[in-house]
């Protein structure tokens, strides 16, 4: 198997890199950082989300695995120093079809403007602000009108990012297998003329929203840790992403819900 590195760039995640490095030129185990069939990611979150970009058009052919060098990462099931074990366990695996993975689903995002359509893909969440004044756009469910939402944004998440920027804006944690979006508002304002639902909602993969913001209204948009500020969008949909998950190698059970206890319980179980 031919494997590749992302690290934070802090003094640990260096060490834990070139440490690996060395491992596994011992073992006979090939870099390639273009085609690699696994990523090790070490750093935080924000890390595998760049790991997560980098590799985007080549989701289907790569796993990646996390060494967490900060705090409890929800991508990363390894501390530093386990860095050996987690080695050890790596090598002893020759094929990509012999590794253990989960699948989680992604968030799909359809960016129209008068010059044709983008598709992007986001791990976490897509986010979409306004920049100066409030948003103000139309949400359609499945191509109905559902309300009329003007705030600081919204929020659009997949299950594994329901943990992150949705929490903190009332959303609920969504197990990472189920194939679900969530949308959450941003400080939304409500009156007799903007009415919203008010609380998150979490549509099925066969579902999809569309969000149609207000002529050239000068826009903030985010996927995951990229940002871009946009003037010229006609309308957005976000849905699951219908044939691509991204894949994360498992070669110790680490569950979801234990995960969550951790980070914001702070309970551990010994």
């Amino acid at each position: 198997m031919k494997y590749n590195v992302i690290e934070r760039g802090d003094d640990i995640s260096k060490e834990l890199t070139e440490r690996f490095h060395t491992l596994a030129a011992k073992q006979g185990m090939p870099r390639d950082e273009d085609h690699p069939d696994i990523v090790l990611s070490i750093g935080g979150d924000g890390t595998m989300l760049q790991a997560f970009h980098k590799y985007v058009d080549k989701l289907d052919h790569i796993a990646f695995v996390g060494i967490h060098t900060g705090h409890l990462g929800f991508f990363a099931d390894w501390k530093p120093d386990e860095l050996d074990h987690l080695a050890s366990l790596m090598f002893s695996v020759t094929t990509p079809e012999e590794l253990q993975v989960v699948r989680y689903p992604v968030v799909e995002i359809e960016i129209t403007t008068d010059k044709g359509v983008e598709t992007h893909l986001a791990l976490n969440e897509f986010t979409i602000r306004g920049i100066e004044v409030s948003l103000v756009a139309r949400l359609h469910v499945n191509d109905e009108m559902f309300e009329m939402f003007r705030g600081d944004g919204i929020c659009i998440s997949s299950p594994a990012g329901s943990t992150a920027y949705n929490k903190s804006l009332g959303g609920a944690m969504v197990h990472p297998s189920l194939e679900a979006i969530q949308i959450a508002e941003i400080a939304s304002i409500n009156n007799r003329v903007y009415r919203t639902l008010g609380s998150s909602m979490i549509l099925p993969k066969h579902h999809h929203c569309d969000i149609y913001p207000k002529a050239q209204q000068n826009m903030l948009l985010s996927l995951d840790h990229k940002y871009m500020q946009r003037a010229d969008v006609v309308s957005i949909r976000c849905r699951v992403a219908s044939n691509v998950k991204v894949k994360f190698a498992r070669f110790r059970p680490f569950p979801f819900w234990n995960r969550v206890r951790e980070a914001f319980v702070g309970l551990e179980v010994k």
